[in-house]
C-alpha cells in the first residue's frame, strides 16, 4: 500500500456517534458496524421483548455487494508524498461513517436499521 504522510491543518466535527470513524494518517483495514432498532408509539407500552436483534431479519440477511462487470485499469503517479488538507468543517457523523484523510487498503461499512411505528386503532385514539 503506498504511503504518505497527511497534514490537517484544521478540523472542526461538531459530532460523532454510532460507530464512525475520525483518522488523520493511513489503515490497512476499517470496519464499521451499526445497528439501531427505532420503535415510536402513540401509547408508552412496553412488552419487555424490545431491542432482540434476532427477532428481525433485516439484521442478519446478506447484504449483496455490486459485482464488477467491467474492466477496471488504474494508473497512479504520486508526485507528492504528502496528503495536504487546509480546512475540514462537519456538522455531524453517524451510523458507521468515516472521515479519513490518508489511505486505506480495505474499508467496509454497515448500518442496518429497523423503524417500527405502532400506531393505536381509530376507537382507542383521543378525540379531535
Amino acid at each position: 500500500m503506498l504511503q504518505r504522510t497527511s497534514s490537517v491543518d484544521r478540523i472542526k466535527v461538531d459530532g460523532f456517534a454510532f460507530s464512525s470513524i475520525f483518522q488523520i494518517g493511513d489503515s490497512t483495514i476499517i470496519n464499521g458496524l451499526n445497528r439501531a432498532l427505532a420503535v415510536q408509539r402513540e401509547r408508552e407500552l412496553f412488552f419487555g421483548r424490545e431491542g432482540n436483534f434476532r427477532n428481525y431479519p433485516i439484521y442478519s440477511i446478506p447484504i449483496p455487494l455490486p459485482q464488477l462487470t467491467e474492466p477496471l485499469t488504474f494508473q497512479s503517479h504520486p508526485l507528492n508524498p504528502i496528503i495536504k488538507v487546509n480546512n475540514i468543517q462537519v456538522i455531524a457523523f453517524s451510523s458507521s461513517s468515516v472521515l479519513h484523510v490518508g489511505n486505506s487498503k480495505h474499508i467496509n461499512m454497515e448500518a442496518r436499521i429497523k423503524h417500527i411505528r405502532q400506531l393505536l386503532p381509530k376507537t382507542d385514539q383521543a378525540p379531535d
